[in-house]
């Protein structure tokens, strides 16, 4: 499968051109313009230093249904205890970096992080955070467009903060109409959480439907 190298145009081959892993091409920049192109259109960044950027779409799509979120039992403990204070949108910058901290061999580069800090200052990259005794232990991150939420990392350093930073962000998706939360890859702990995967084909299709022409406007307004 050919590999496509970006130009400084905007635009993105079709995502049912990436390879057997997702991937789709390489290059590009990380603009906020093109990056809400490509969440728009199902493809995400992920690399680390010192690769050029790539861009995947992998299939099958992890995704979360927010009617489909499991609570283990030991999880409804931790939340009847309250041993956290939420937030969203508190701490941002924070999160981030510690999302990049707790991997040895991180995709979250410094570049990652000035983009995606970029993005939130836009208002279309948002965070939740779960403090303890007003220290932060765990959070997540990701973009939101339309009526989907992208995320991209979490972090815990404190037993179930991060699966508290999901439930009260599914709690905050749910009224106001958000469809799912694409979890890009498959991975154990996610799907325990009750995300499953999804034909890549078909994750497109929910995402046109989650998706209205604001995000088009948003573009244009910034560039």
């Amino acid at each position: 499968m050919p590999i496509y190298r970006l130009s400084d145009e905007l635009v993105f081959p079709h995502p049912a051109l990436a390879g057997p892993e997702g991937l789709l091409a390489v290059g590009g920049d990380l603009s906020p313009e093109r990056l809400l192109l490509a969440y728009a259109n199902g493809i995400f960044p992920w690399y680390s230093d010192p690769d050029p950027i790539l861009w995947w779409s992998p299939d099958p799509r992890l995704v979360l249904f927010p009617a489909e979120l499991k609570i283990s039992r030991s999880l409804q403990r931790t939340l009847k205890k309250e041993l956290f204070t939420v937030t969203i949108d508190g701490a941002f910058d924070r999160v981030i970096r510690e999302c990049a901290k707790t991997r040895e061999e991180t995709w979250i580069t410094g570049e990652m992080i000035e983009a995606y800090e970029r993005l939130h200052a836009l208002g279309f990259a948002r965070s939740v955070e779960t403090f303890h005794e007003g220290r932060l232990v765990g959070g997540l991150y990701g973009v939101v467009l339309g009526k989907a939420f992208f995320g991209e990392s979490m972090f815990s350093a404190m037993s179930d903060a991060s699966k508290v930073a999901l439930v009260h962000l599914v709690e905050y998706l749910t009224p106001r109409g958000f469809q799912f939360i694409d979890c890009q890859t498959s991975t154990p702990h996610l799907k325990s959480l009750g995300a499953r995967e999804v034909p890549r084909n078909e994750f497109l299709a929910m995402l046109e439907g989650a998706l209205d022409e604001s995000w088009k406007d948003s573009i244009r307004c910034i560039t």
